[in-house]
């Protein structure tokens, strides 16, 4: 065979060796190196690597922090009540080799398995608590409860659980109505007893001030007796020494007054004997004249 031919297959030969004996790994990824089918290197850092062609095989895995979405999933609550929970999983491969013997380096069956570890997780805490315990102040709780023992038990796969958040915490739908209706009736009963509070409350405010007005009238009557009382014990006392002083005057004031009194108003009748001794100090008037 002439060398002119053999000599551009062996240097493609060659070529294929060299480039089957060399690869790169990246810094977003893990990789593990094979000796026929046994792991013989997990430390494998950026860069350029060499390796035996058809001896060893090199498979590469992602080093960032990954996303696995689970759908909406029913979990029981420790009054047996079912809650749709829709959550997602932060995640990364931290011991590659662990990784891979665990799942074969198949990225699914590892998400599969530790959705299962974290939804155990879930469910344990979820059977611990109300709903209004899940749905409020425990949550944050109950999710790290939740992330200690799931972190514990996914290392087992060399994962390591970053972060698990819920999106959304609902009632299937055929109970919504039903829950919500509790939740109205519950709340006209509040209401009906707060405006029935209210009522007596007001009823007593009302009565407290009814007294009140009674008692502020009953003091207000009392006193005006008294100034009435005094003031009349003191017009007394100035007739009694108007009378003592000009007992004729005293009279003629008194019959003046009285003339006022009966006389003065528009339509008023009065009948009297004209020799009545009403009429005395109108006569001595004429007389006068």
């Amino acid at each position: 065979m002439n060398i002119r031919t053999l000599l551009p297959a062996g240097i493609l030969a060659l070529v294929a060796v060299v480039g089957m004996s060399i690869y790169t790994v990246d810094e977003r990824e893990l990789a593990i190196k094979f000796r026929l089918g046994k792991i013989i290197d997990t430390d494998l850092g950026p860069g350029l690597h060499f390796k035996i062609p058809f001896i060893n095989n090199v498979v590469k895995f992602p080093r960032q922090i990954l996303t696995l979405t689970n759908p909406q999933e029913l979990f029981l609550t420790f009054e047996k009540k079912n809650l749709l929970v829709d959550f997602f999983i932060k995640w990364r491969i931290v011991n590659v080799a662990e990784y891979y013997r665990a799942t074969g380096g198949d990225e699914a069956l590892a998400a599969q398995r530790m959705l299962e570890i974290v939804k155990d997780g879930i469910r344990g805490e979820f059977a611990k608590r109300t709903v209004p315990q899940v749905v409020t102040a425990e949550r944050r709780e109950l999710l790290d409860n939740m992330l200690t023992n799931a972190r514990e038990n996914a290392l087992q796969l060399g994962i390591q659980v970053i972060d698990v958040r819920v999106k959304r915490t609902e009632f299937p739908e055929q109970v919504s109505d039903s829950v919500f209706d509790r939740m109205r009736q519950e709340r006209a009963r509040t209401a009906s007893e707060l405006r029935a509070q209210g009522a007596e409350a007001a009823e007593q405010i009302r009565a407290e001030a009814d007294r009140q007005r009674t008692v502020t009238l009953a003091e207000a009557y009392r006193d005006a007796e008294k100034v009435r009382g005094a003031g009349d014990a003191e017009a007394a006392n100035i007739y009694a020494e108007a009378y003592r002083k000009d007992p004729d005057f005293f009279a003629f004031t008194r019959s003046i007054q009285a003339y006022r009194r009966s006389l003065g108003k528009e339509n008023d009748l009065l009948l009297l004997d004209s020799n009545d001794d009403f009429f005395r100090y109108m006569k001595k008037a004429e007389g006068s004249r």
